[in-house]
């Protein structure tokens, strides 16, 4: 997610600090350099959005966020390394000395079970010369860099470093792999990298309490299948169509014609945001399930739970480039049971009219003829929420 440097400089105030540092590139650098960084440095000024509470008065974000290269560094700074990120499955740690690698937008990460029990996530980086201590998935009783054979303990502590007798100013016990903050709900495991974030149970808030009441079984469910799609849009486009059940008539006739639209609504808080949708019964729920309800669960800012009768899928949205957009989507059974084919082809032929949206409207985006846009109020409370919530943090 590297696009430069500019919204670390964008985050300094225009200080006399500032004026210097400007000159000095001015006398190292060539003009046309000079401007380009003066131009991106100046489109990071976000005061072209005007956030407000009422929905009703409220615009959009304005295009260029969804547009400029240079939001998805401030975004991978700001919002994907403040916020609890979904990285794997608890399987993967499940026993003492599993562990897997992972990312958080660039930030290397291995999340291991220790010899104590305790799920830690540390730093991939060998504090010796920055190799990836692991690649593949695995189980051990230490983590051993690949490069020159430093070893570390399941709790991050320096143990072996072998031939650096003679090294200066070095403490051997004072060596240890910087740690993350990291929790496991059900089958998923989430990890902090910048350590500021909310804790974890206040950003689910009843999430946890209401898939309970809707009978998913949170901690027994089974993995059924995974699939990913390359979308050419932003990462927002993405999560503003998710937010919102407007474009269900016209998008999604074959998922409109299973849910009740007219009482279909959507409840923010916080850091989330629900969408409740009566079931009413169709070619993929019968009668018997007539009644009954799916649950849409988004949490700040880029994963999702559909929790359905039979089973629930989770969506992660994560940003490739300025208009490139990776969706993983896995399906989970219900105590033990296999999701049905016919399910998970449902909901690639949902994913399918999303995907030909998304990319239109982010080709939309990119017109000189659009700068921002207005609010449904009854219908799109939550893509005003996602707004506000990003601005929050983009300020931050």
């Amino acid at each position: 997610l590297g696009y430069g440097a500019w919204a670390a400089e964008d985050a300094r105030s225009d200080s006399g600090a500032d004026r210097d540092r400007q000159s000095e590139r001015d006398a190292e650098y060539p003009a046309e350099a000079m401007w380009s960084w003066r131009y991106h440095r100046s489109r990071m000024n976000l005061d072209d959005y005007r956030p407000t509470e009422n929905v009703a008065a409220a615009t959009t974000i304005p295009a260029r966020w969804y547009t400029d290269p240079a939001f998805l560094e401030l975004e991978r700074q700001r919002v994907f390394w403040a916020t609890w990120q979904p990285v794997g499955h608890s399987t993967g740690v499940a026993a003492i000395g599993q562990y897997f690698s992972c990312e958080v937008a660039g930030e290397p990460i291995v999340v291991v079970r220790g010899k104590d029990g305790v799920v830690r996530a540390f730093a991939n980086v060998c504090r010796h010369r920055a190799a990836a201590l692991v690649s593949e998935p695995g189980c051990a009783s230490v983590l051993k860099c690949p490069y020159h054979g430093w070893t570390y303990q399941l709790d991050g502590r320096l143990l072996g470093a072998p031939e650096v007798d003679g090294i200066e100013n070095w403490n051997r016990e004072d060596v240890c792999l910087p740690q993350y903050k990291v929790e496991v709900w059900g089958p998923f495991v989430f990890v902090n990298v910048d350590g500021n974030t909310p804790p974890f149970a206040e950003v689910l808030g009843r999430i946890p309490e209401e898939t309970a009441a809707l009978g998913c079984p949170i901690g027994d469910l089974r993995f059924s299948q995974r699939r990913e799609y390359l979308i050419d849009c932003n990462w927002k486009v993405y999560v503003d169509n998710y937010l919102e059940g407007y474009h269900l008539p016209t998008a999604h006739p074959g998922l409109f014609r299973e849910l009740d639209y007219a009482a279909y609504r959507v409840d923010t808080f916080r850091w989330y945001s629900s969408q409740y949708a009566p079931i009413r019964g169709g070619k993929q729920y019968n009668e018997a399930d007539a009644g009954g309800r799916a649950l849409y669960f988004w949490v700040y800012p880029n994963f999702m739970l559909n929790i359905y009768p039979d089973h629930l899928s989770s969506n992660i949205i994560v940003p490739v480039g300025p208009n490139k957009t990776l969706t993983i989507f896995e399906w989970f059974g219900y105590g033990g049971g296999e999701v049905k084919d016919s399910t998970i082809a449902f909901s690639d032929e949902i994913q399918q009219e999303d995907i030909f949206i998304c990319e239109a409207v982010q080709k939309g985006l990119a017109s000189r003829t659009y700068q921002t846009g207005r609010f449904a109020p009854k219908r799109e409370n939550g893509v005003h929420h996602f707004h506000l919530l990003l601005n929050e943090g983009l300020r931050k």
